[in-house]
């Protein structure tokens, strides 16, 4: 078996609309180390598109499934209960930055975290309207295909799709929109579209995942805890990517004066393993009736231990500290290469959510050729790069927190090499 044989058989059993990135295949996996079938290694800066904050198979991660693995693997919650599961939410309480009492449940996948977030705040409101932002990424089920801000590929050829759902243009200083374009456009939405006192929730991510780690002004956030104070609405943080370290605190949220109501969490949450979770303020999460939230495999008991040793490995290992100073590193190179890279128009992110954006050099355009060309001479070179953007001319970069500095000082050098 090597990896051409295994990419034909691939394109002969599987769909076309799963799209995959690269033409080999994994083998095994170690911290920040990808090997393949055939024996050659990457750099995995893509860390299975943040989820592996703590790196591949953490061996406390590794310890806490098999342990797990013991004792059940499945009851299904809202049959047979366990006390993992409610620690876990003790857990996430505790640390999640919303105000007052809170409570947690567990899902499966992120999709399904914005799903019941909707679901909760319609509950808890009565109104059936969602207000969300270009360039934003929810999801591929319908709901969550509505609320996503970026056509292609995600929406082409799915519609129609749910209604009650508005778009407001996102704040983006390279794009010229600016907090007060993205306030007043909701506002607008309020005159044109709907009126405020049947809007359920305006659902934002305080930084923008596939939309190019575009981070949310402080007063962009203030601005929508106004207008849903103001109106009723809940306020929805997404934090499935941008959760459990990566902005150099335990959630994107931590860097804001002002609160969100509901916080999505899926990706880096269980090290791997398929978890998500919806955490808000009680009175609101206690909207849906008994029966109204859950799921066959929400909050599987082997991703709940593997959660409880996620949070444990970010304590002990202190890689919030970590994420801000492997932060610092990339951006340093990133600015460093501006200096040679004319392209390269703007670098951004919190903590290790850094982005590179490129643009034609000549027209300022966004130039998604150029991102495929850097992204594309890494790899040649052993560094696993994505690609994301309304335009797909951004570069993600998301190693995972656990990467040994001498692992990741080679991984800048790859990427001074490719902007060159």
């Amino acid at each position: 078996m090597n990896n051409k044989n295994l990419q034909q058989r691939r394109l002969d059993a599987t769909p076309r609309g799963v799209g995959v990135m690269c033409d080999f295949y994994a083998q095994s996996a170690e911290n920040s180390t990808i090997t393949d079938i055939e024996g050659n290694q990457y750099i995995d800066f893509a860390a299975g598109i943040a989820v592996l904050n703590t790196g591949h198979r953490h061996p406390r991660l590794v310890q806490a499934v098999e342990a797990q693995l013991q004792a059940f693997t499945h009851t299904a919650y809202q049959i047979v209960p366990y006390e993992s599961y409610v620690s876990l939410a003790e857990k996430i309480n505790a640390v999640a930055p919303i105000d007052g009492k809170r409570k947690t449940t567990f899902f499966t996948t992120g999709a399904e975290a914005v799903e019941n977030a909707v679901k909760i705040a319609r509950a808890h409101t009565g109104r059936p309207g969602v207000i969300a932002f270009g360039g934003g990424f929810h999801g591929r089920t319908y709901m969550t295909m509505a609320l996503t801000g970026k056509v292609a590929p995600y929406k082409k050829g799915f519609g129609p799709f749910p209604g009650s759902v508005y778009h407001a243009p996102y704040p983006s200083e390279l794009q010229g929109v600016s907090t007060a374009d993205s306030l007043k456009a909701i506002e607008r939405l309020f005159k044109a579209d709907i009126d405020p006192t049947q809007v359920a929730a305006i659902i934002f991510e305080p930084v923008q995942g596939e939309g190019g780690f575009v981070v949310a002004p402080s007063e962009f956030v203030a601005g929508i805890r106004r207008i849903c104070d103001e109106h009723g609405i809940v306020m929805i943080a997404d934090e499935v990517q941008s959760g459990f370290a990566r902005t150099g605190k335990l959630f994107a949220m931590d860097h804001y004066a002002d609160k969100a109501d509901l916080m999505t969490m899926a990706k880096s949450l269980a090290g791997g393993m398929p978890l998500s979770g919806v955490v808000g303020k009680a009175e609101i999460m206690d909207a849906p009736a008994p029966g109204g939230l859950g799921g066959t495999y929400a909050g599987n008991p082997l991703s709940i231990a593997a959660a409880h040793a996620v949070l444990d490995i970010i304590r002990d290992e202190q890689l919030c500290q970590r994420a801000a100073a492997l932060g610092e590193q990339l951006r340093a190179t990133l600015t460093d290469a501006q200096g040679w890279c004319p392209e390269l128009a703007e670098v951004r992110g919190l903590g290790s959510m850094v982005a590179a954006e490129f643009c034609d050099a000549a027209t300022g355009e966004p130039s998604a050729a150029v991102a495929q060309r850097v992204q594309k001479k890494a790899l040649e070179q052993g560094l696993l790069l994505l690609t994301c953007g309304q335009y797909g001319n951004v570069i993600r970069f998301l190693y995972p927190l656990t990467i040994p500095q001498d692992q990741f000082v080679k991984a800048l050098d790859i990427i001074k090499a490719a902007t060159k």
